[in-house]
């Protein structure tokens, strides 16, 4: 079983846990996702099956898209409700307008650090195991770019928004900036990621789902028939097809002349269109990124 199931994942369990919860139920010898979600987080977590694993590190470069709630007024030790209370503060008046003009300045490019807890790595370790072990270290800065951001709804003490941003941005951050900027200091209340590249909720099963219509006796063909298949993964990377010959070569990582300018990736199918490789052009050849085995 090779290919994509898009999840949409419940508040609670890691990422992992939903990965080897798939991987158990559709039988898959390997499983992967493309990008965490905090156990906390809801929605979509594409989950890479069988040889479309190889693939699962391109698609964490996708733009993320999340709906998110920010309760205003309470700082916690991990930027959202599941943490430690730190510090509770008045929440001033708020209006549209105060809102969009301390949201401008989270839209386009700019630096984020990211919080301690998170998968980020640090001289080998992840930020959010130094946490747990009561550590706190320097964190550098990291480039992350806001598409979009607009402000959804508020209350007396919560701001709904909407956010299309780069990989690496952090919303709980966002949550706590935000916070600062108003003078109350904030945190993250929930968080739904409604798009990653092009997988959106439209199309995800819930676990209870796939668990359905495995049990309701269709079995594997039920979940083939919702898997995207690896020449779909990666929609947006233009297309070279290749005879039966020289797909055997690609199959085996050989060298393969072309008569194509360097342009970046490109996906790499057979005649049957079934994808063989992810590949650059070079001087004139191919140089493959990832080779996926045929079965």
């Amino acid at each position: 079983m090779d290919g994509l199931l898009v999840i949409d994942k419940h508040s609670g369990p890691t990422s992992f846990e939903v990965v080897r919860r798939v991987r158990a139920l559709t039988g898959a010898r390997k499983a992967g996702h493309t990008g965490t979600l905090d156990p906390m987080a809801t929605g979509v977590l594409p989950v890479a099956l069988g040889e479309a694993t190889k693939l699962a590190g391109l698609l964490s470069d996708f733009e993320k898209s999340y709906d998110a709630v920010v309760r205003l007024g309470l700082q916690t030790s991990t930027l959202d409700v599941t943490g430690t209370v730190l510090r509770t503060a008045p929440v001033p008046p708020l209006s549209e307008a105060r809102l969009e003009a301390a949201l401008e300045a989270f839209r386009g490019s700019f630096l984020q650090t990211p919080p301690m807890v998170s998968a980020v790595k640090v001289a080998g370790r992840r930020l959010h195991e130094l946490a747990r072990a009561g550590q706190e270290v320097e964190r550098s800065a990291r480039p992350v770019t806001v598409h979009a951001l607009q402000l959804r709804d508020f209350s007396a003490t919560e701001v709904t928004l909407s956010v299309r941003c780069s990989k690496g941005f952090f919303v709980r951050v966002l949550a706590e900036e935000l916070g600062q900027a108003l003078g109350c200091g904030g945190c993250l209340k929930a968080l739904r990621r409604t798009a990653s590249g092009p997988f959106s909720l439209e199309g995800a099963l819930s676990l209870e789902r796939l668990q359905a219509l495995i049990q309701d006796g269709e079995g594997p063909q039920a979940v083939q028939a919702r898997l995207v298949s690896p020449a779909d993964m990666l929609p947006a990377l233009p297309v070279f097809q290749v005879s039966a010959a020289d797909a055997a070569k690609v199959a085996h990582g050989l060298p393969l002349p072309v008569h194509l300018e360097p342009r970046g990736r490109l996906r790499v199918l057979g005649p049957d269109g079934t994808l063989l490789a992810v590949a650059e052009v070079r001087g004139g050849r191919l140089v493959y990124v990832r080779v996926l085995a045929q079965t």
